[in-house]
């Protein structure tokens, strides 16, 4: 893996929550090392392609695979409230291969996405 990708990967994983794309260039600058858009934005495509990242495309962040497996659908609990998501395994993704097939499709990537409000949201 190239240097610039290890260090996105790294600030993901650091993070422990969604990113937006313009804070990991930010935050990949913090020591010194200048990073420009593309590159970032070609790292995070590769981490995903490789299933050690996910885009949540309703908040227009990206986040480290809780799960580890390579090129698996994923599912996200969304809190509207603190911006705080979880990685859950998503029952319904196996439902849209049959669909898939039939209408001649190949799925690479499924992902899903509920928003609400968290438990520390709910109690607060």
């Amino acid at each position: 893996m190239t240097g610039p990708r290890r260090r996105v990967l790294e600030l993901l994983l650091a993070s422990g929550e969604p990113v937006k794309a313009y804070d990991l260039i930010a935050a990949y600058g913090a020591d010194g090392q200048a990073a420009k858009p593309p590159t970032v934005y070609r790292a995070l495509e590769f981490l995903e392609r490789l299933g050690l990242a996910h885009r949540i495309a309703s908040i227009s962040a990206y986040v480290a695979c809780s799960h580890g497996e390579r090129a698996h659908a994923a599912a996200f609990l969304i809190c509207d409230c603190c911006g705080a998501a979880v990685e859950v395994s998503p029952p319904a993704a196996a439902g849209l291969s049959g669909p898939a097939e039939q209408n001649g499709y190949v799925l690479e990537r499924v992902t899903i996405e509920g928003h609400g409000l968290c438990a520390d949201c709910r109690a607060g």
